[in-house]
């Protein structure tokens, strides 16, 4: 394997840390590891959708809990689901990269704040504070509007909570390049701890879209599944593939230079050895056939690793399940590795998690860590048949073993924007 180039500009190798999930597969990083290992569809009728009527019914809701009891007294009437998703799964990301002391679950202890900061992707925000407070404006009037409507639906509001929650006082930032803002999130804590702007950064994405009119607008423009069997709805790669599934999640990773982990005694999970970002300039929703931009994308991001394409065991594909990006993206992955990717164990998740829009590219990277934590590959689910047009080895039925010592994770957004990350091993 090529060593990552990391320090050709005197800057410290940045590391992850910590992790923390909530997705529909799991809560918590064990259980939602174990769930798309397991390579079994979370998508199932969803009730709010059902006494909705929306076109479509089925989601991937992320595992019940109370946040009022959990996040406390008041976090129901105060904050949107998305941040609730985003404290749960920061909490947990602290935690396993050894930052708090034990008291209060949430405060970092171990550094200073001043040093930390944060960084999550959303693509939506506070959807589901839109969806109740503006039925309210119509049949109520302007004066029953809530008065917490505007910090429960602002997309930084999540990461502003997690600052306030964790004592993080460093760069607080909120990133949405829609589908891969997660990915992005993490583009841009890495560089920040490379500029020497922070030390620590709890990076990720978060997102809680699924409402009536949220669901119904995705519907609407053909980008859903139809599928009336929800288990085998998200089918990415698959030739019956008909569109993505509505997931919800937060994936959040501690990110740290190599030099401040090393300084306190931190575990290292992995390494951010690179990351690429691009724009297709194409089209509004649709990626070029040929993949173009997500070429550029992942091209730098291999570059910024200072890796051949022959170091790359494996690719945590977007795959969303929708005809063109399953295409478009197998093409661009073609163009950048050539005869090399026949040899690269390829999945996505997706077909466990359905899309969880802002917060795939984040699940998604700390996916790549653990496979490169455990050697495994999970399947990609409900894969039968492969289309012919997509040129990959994609693992499907169980996991694969897999020896990796590099992996890339891949995300494209609305907008025709791209993201790729490159991790490796310690």
């Amino acid at each position: 394997m090529t060593e990552p180039n990391l320090q050709r500009s005197g800057r410290d190798e940045v590391v992850v840390t910590g992790l923390g999930l909530v997705t529909p597969a799991g809560r918590g990083v064990t259980d939602a590891w174990n769930g798309v290992l397991a390579g079994k569809s979370a998508a199932a009728p969803h009730e709010l959708l059902l006494a909705a009527g929306t076109p479509v019914t089925i989601a991937c809701a992320a595992p019940a809990f109370d946040a009022d009891a959990e996040l406390g007294r008041g976090s129901n009437r105060r904050l949107d689901r998305f941040t609730h998703l985003a404290l749960l799964a920061a909490r947990e990301a602290v935690q396993h990269a050894g930052l708090t002391d034990g008291g209060d679950p949430d405060r970092i202890t171990a550094t200073d704040g001043d040093r930390v900061g944060v960084v999550l992707g959303s693509g939506i925000g506070g959807a589901e504070t839109w969806a109740e407070e503006y039925p309210r404006y119509i049949e109520k009037g302007p004066g029953r509007v809530s008065p917490m409507f505007v910090p429960k639906m602002l997309s930084n509001t999540a990461a502003g909570t997690v600052a306030i929650r964790t004592g993080a006082r460093g760069p607080n930032l909120t990133v949405n390049t829609a589908c891969a803002a997660g990915a992005s999130a993490i583009h841009v804590a890495r560089d920040l701890i490379r500029s020497g702007a922070a030390d620590v950064v709890v990076a990720g994405g978060v997102e809680a879209g699924i409402t009536g009119l949220a669901v119904s607008a995705f519907a609407q423009m053909g980008a859903l599944s139809r599928n009336p069997d929800a288990a085998s709805a998200s089918r990415p790669f698959d030739v019956d593939r008909d569109g993505f599934v509505m997931g919800e999640g937060a994936g959040v990773l501690v990110l740290e230079s190599a030099a401040h982990a090393a300084a306190r005694g931190g575990q290292v999970l992995a390494l951010i050895a690179g990351a690429g970002a691009s724009a297709d300039a194409h089209h509004a929703t649709a990626p070029p056939e040929d993949g173009g931009g997500a070429i550029l994308a992942i091209r730098r991001a291999i570059e910024d690793a200072g890796l051949d394409v022959d170091d790359i065991g494996h690719v945590n594909a977007h795959g969303t399940s929708t005809p063109l990006n399953d295409v478009a993206e197998a093409r661009a992955l073609r163009a950048v590795f050539g005869a090399a990717l026949d040899g690269v164990a390829v999945t996505s998740t997706k077909g466990v998690t359905g899309h969880l829009l802002g917060a795939a590219g984040a699940v998604e990277a700390a996916f790549a860590v653990l496979a490169l934590r455990d050697g495994l590959v999970p399947p990609t689910a409900n894969l039968t048949h492969q289309d012919p047009e997509i040129d990959l080895d994609v693992v499907a039925g169980s996991p694969r073993e897999v020896a990796l010592d590099a992996v890339l994770s891949t995300s494209m957004g609305f907008g025709g924007q791209n993201a790729a990350l490159v991790l490796t091993r310690a």
